[in-house]
């Protein structure tokens, strides 16, 4: 919703600023800096405001910092010593409003009342004042003790503006704090203001924290009154009375929850309300709520007449720019399949030179134990289980680290968002919404967390859609799957070829929401206006630290699953024994389980150790190289622990170019892992969909690798 009319409505009496100390007065904590105590703090902001940034900056934690909305879900803690406090700071999930439609405000509101910190620090984006005040006034009208830190302020300076903070600060009745959170700028200043407004002593008289209310006009601050008469002194929370009567009025039902069970069974409480709500109805036939949206713009306008000015000439944004060219409704769809297939393509080639040291110090590594060690049980375990299975993953890592650091660019840079806008016509095809395609491109990353991003889409059709089709995508933990096939079975071509995979995962997502949309989830979703943050270039130490904590990921994977997956199978192939020996292949437990399932996966052209292989993919997909390296070495190759002698093994086995393509599609559909089969329980709050989406995942890997070798069959390339 968009204010009417806000340049003159402050001024026309449409919103009015005014101190009511006589109504309420605000309690502040028993805190003193001869004592030293704890000041909790809520930090809370729009997304894309730099609130995690400004987190990370006040308490040195390492979080993931995204350029597009909800990428903070759930809260996170750190703390600052200062003075003699200890600053407790919450980071709360990123939102726009304190509605109660989405999880994230659910979670802020109920933070709020339930904890009740002793100081609100509200990010406010510098650059874009009036949407992120419109957060403010609702925090305001709570009545907690609140500090603005108005990030970006480098940004609102760059535009040719500047803000009268002092003047701002008592029209909002709190302290505002210019901060720059990606450079550690006002961070001190912050400290001090949330200090003193905790302990109330405050050096700036004029800055003490005051009750400001907007006012709705005469009809409707009629309607408030009588209910608040009511409200007040009956809420077990706490909670003032003031904010549940615009909340009711506003149709919020959450708010009626807060109230009493005594009060919600008054008779008269409910003939008060129900006539407010008739009477406001008749007054405002665009909606109630779309008037209280009106006032609340209106104060802001207000504010920002009075204290926002033009410090020097104004100048068109570079964002501007750049989206004019970027986001271009024939160019831009281009210019994003450009970027992905440059990503590709640098994540295959720059990263076959440091594969190739790994691969060396690996063989090294096989040929040193080879060497000292006597033939035997552990030998056979240590080369071929764990040097086998592990060393064949490790080998991967380079290109797994310089695949994040492309996805942390786009991300930091804002471009990511901009995807997310390209994408919103498309997405509306399937009755979604461009917001939905930023858990998809979250995916590209790891499918547990882009599953949990569609926590921030409002309705639960919209997000049980989104989780559905989400690990269609194709994650970090498959790279290595297709590096090692393409690389062995299409050495010309293998950037083309995990290209192509990547945007077929994009296809059958689509594809798979249309089928959803038209048959389980056939109402429309909710709409959805895209914001777009402005381009920031990313700093070299960030994206360093984002990359690195994305990819310590896959390094730990690898000492836990990876190693635990590599024994388990290494065990399976090399028992029973027979006659004191190791059993041939086919006769050992794991080659019993490949017979059992070879007659699924023989139409695929797929040999009994890749059928294993998918077997064990689904406790985590890099197990698949894993399990592979190590079965091949049951094969006795001579090469133990390289990747040479996992690609020749494969060369070997007869499986041809089309069973190979069909295997790399097979991994790109089928259940991610077991991690994602929890997230979508968890997040869907349903086992019956987590096995749905195993199950039809499973079956469609089939369909298409089938399709994929008929194909070859048909065009002669055979199996």
């Amino acid at each position: 919703m968009r204010s009417k009319g806000i340049s003159h409505s402050a001024a026309s009496g449409g919103s009015a600023i005014r101190n009511s100390h006589t109504n309420r007065t605000i309690d502040k904590p028993d805190l003193s800096r001869k004592t030293s105590r704890n000041i909790r703090v809520a930090l809370i902001g729009n997304p894309n405001s730099g609130k995690t940034t400004l987190f990370n900056a006040l308490t040195g934690a390492h979080q993931h910092v995204g350029n597009w909305p909800g990428v903070t879900v759930e809260k996170k803690e750190g703390s600052r010593r200062y003075h003699n406090h200890t600053i407790d700071i919450i980071d709360l999930p990123g939102t726009y409003s304190l509605t109660a439609f989405s999880i994230e405000e659910v979670v802020v509101r109920d933070f709020l009342f339930g904890e009740k910190p002793d100081v609100v620090v509200q990010v406010v984006d510098g650059s874009n004042l009036e949407r992120n005040c419109y957060l403010t006034v609702q925090l305001i009208e709570m009545g907690i003790p609140m500090v603005i830190a108005l990030n970006m302020y480098d940004e609102l300076r760059d535009k040719g503006f500047d803000i009268d903070r002092k003047l701002l600060g008592q029209l909002y009745g709190c302290v505002v704090v210019p901060t720059v959170g990606s450079k550690g700028h006002g961070i001190n200043a912050l400290l001090k203001a949330i200090e003193e407004t905790a302990t109330g002593e405050l050096i700036d008289p004029d800055a003490a924290p005051r009750d400001i209310q907007v006012n709705y006009g005469q009809e409707f601050e009629d309607s408030i009154s009588k209910l608040q008469e009511k409200i007040a002194g009956t809420s077990d929370l706490n909670i003032p009375a003031r904010w549940l009567a615009v909340r009711i009025l506003e149709g919020d039902n959450d708010a009626m929850t807060r109230l009493t069970p005594e009060l919600l069974s008054d008779p008269e409480f409910h003939r008060v309300l129900t006539e407010s709500i008739e009477r406001l109805n008749k007054l405002y036939p665009e909606g109630v709520e779309e008037m209280i949206a009106d006032r609340r713009y209106g104060f802001i306008a207000g504010a920002l007449q009075e204290t926002l000015k033009r410090s020097g000439p104004g100048r068109r944004q570079l964002s501007e720019k750049a989206d004019n060219f970027l986001t271009h409704r024939i160019l831009g769809m281009p210019l994003f399949l450009f970027f992905l297939w440059l990503l590709f393509q640098g994540t295959f080639t720059l990263g076959e030179p440091p594969m190739g040291w790994i691969e060396t110090g690996i063989g090294w590594l096989s040929t040193v134990l080879a060497a000292i060690l006597p033939a035997g049980p552990l030998r056979n375990l240590l080369i071929e289980g764990v040097i086998g299975g592990v060393g064949g993953v490790l080998v991967f890592l380079p290109n797994i680290m310089i695949l994040f650091l492309g996805i942390s660019l786009l991300e930091d840079s804002g471009y990511m968002a901009r995807a997310a806008f390209l994408m919103d016509k498309l997405m509306h095809s399937l009755g979604l919404h461009g917001k939905s395609f930023i858990p998809l491109i979250m995916g590209f990353g790891c499918s547990v967390p882009a599953i949990m991003a569609s926590r921030t889409l409002e309705s639960r059709r919209d997000r049980l859609l989104t989780i559905l089709i989400t690990p269609l995508m194709s994650c970090s933990a498959r790279l290595p799957v297709y590096i090692l096939f393409a690389g062995t079975f299409f050495p010309n071509n293998a950037g083309n070829i995990i290209f192509g995979l990547y945007i077929f995962g994009i296809v059958v997502a689509i594809g798979a929401g249309k089928v959803f949309s038209m048959t389980l989830f056939r109402a429309r979703g909710a709409p959805f206006v895209m914001e777009l943050p402005p381009y920031r270039m990313p700093t070299f130490w960030t994206t360093i630290r984002h990359m690195w904590d994305r990819s310590s990921e896959y390094l730990k994977k690898m000492g836990t699953v990876i190693l635990a997956a590599s024994i388990i199978v290494w065990f399976l192939g090399a028992f029973p024994l027979q006659e004191g020996e190791s059993p041939a292949a086919e006769d050992s437990y794991i080659g019993q389980v490949g017979r059992t399932i070879s007659p699924v996966l023989d139409p695929l052209g797929f040999d009994w150790q890749m059928g294993v292989a998918l077997v064990a993919g689904l406790v985590a997909k890099e197990v698949v190289v894993s399990t592979l390296g190590v079965l091949y070495e049951v094969e006795k190759n001579d090469e133990a622990g390289t990747s040479e002698a996992l690609t020749g093994a494969l060369r070997n086995s007869g499986i041809s170019q089309i069973s190979a393509l069909a295997f790399m599609l097979f991994v790109l559909i089928y259940t991610p892992c077991i991690a994602a089969i929890v997230a979508i329980w968890r997040e869907s709050g349903s086992m019956w969909w987590a096995v749905f989406s195993m199950g039809y995942q499973t079956t469609l890997a089939w369909l298409i690798a089938f399709g994929a070798v008929q194909a070859g069959i048909l065009l002669g390339l055979g199996v």
